[in-house]
């Protein structure tokens, strides 16, 4: 269920902050960059940043998130926490997923953190998808590792999702949530096989709507009613 690769993936990005400084030489003084994560996962939500920059405090190693590893990405939030004009993140949770699909979920937890702004932007650069939204915008392929605003936005959504993940591990120890962060992985698979799909899984995402008919979960459930 990940998003496919566009043909040109293995094209070497250098991420600045060029967009951001045209449009401002156009005049727009708040341009926001937004992003979203978790698109691929089987478990938990989407989320979404959105960071309106400052020029005059930069954040040196801005990258797409994925680039990054853990340690890093909560360095650079931090900062971006500190530093940027506004900045917002949300989440769209497992069953509206499955209710309005995944595509559609993550333009809503876009929308949604562009609306958290405390600070109206201007000009909205989105990575890939366009919005409808009230705003002049720009989608970019590939934007998280081309534009500053963009990957700060996708690090915000990383980190905080990555801390969501944490957070359900506890509640849901033999999935390893903590480690995969919902993926795919064959741990994960693993478990689902072993103990069923939980209520935060995505039942309209491949293998889960399948295990959720033969799901031990169930047989576990009916027993507390039994006579």
């Amino acid at each position: 269920m990940a998003r496919g690769a566009p043909p040109h993936s293995e094209k070497k990005w250098k991420c600045e902050g060029v967009l951001e400084a045209q449009l401002r030489s156009r005049g727009y003084r708040h341009v926001a960059g937004a992003d979203e994560v978790g698109r691929g996962c089987l478990f938990g939500a989407v989320v979404a940043g959105a960071v309106i920059l400052s020029p005059d405090a930069p954040i040196r190693g801005l990258n797409d998130s994925k680039q990054l590893d853990a340690e890093k990405r909560e360095v650079l939030a931090e900062r971006i926490r500190e530093r940027a004009i506004a900045w917002c993140v949300s989440a769209v949770d497992a069953t509206t997923i499955d209710r309005i699909n995944i595509y559609q979920a993550s333009r809503l937890a876009m929308k949604q953190a562009i609306a958290g702004l405390s600070v109206q932007p201007d000009f909205v650069l989105v990575d890939a998808v366009p919005l409808d939204i009230p705003f002049p915008q720009q989608p970019i392929i590939q934007g998280d590792a081309r534009c500053h605003a963009i990957a700060a936005a996708s690090i915000l959504a990383k980190v905080h999702r990555d801390q969501m993940m944490r957070t359900w591990d506890t509640f849901y120890p033999e999935y390893g949530l903590a480690n995969h962060k919902g993926y795919h992985a064959p741990e994960h698979i693993e478990a689902l096989h072993k103990f069923g799909p939980t209520p935060q899984h995505r039942l309209s995402f491949d293998p889960i709507g399948d295990l959720a008919f033969f799901s031990p979960l169930a047989s576990t459930q009916l027993e507390m009613f039994a006579s």
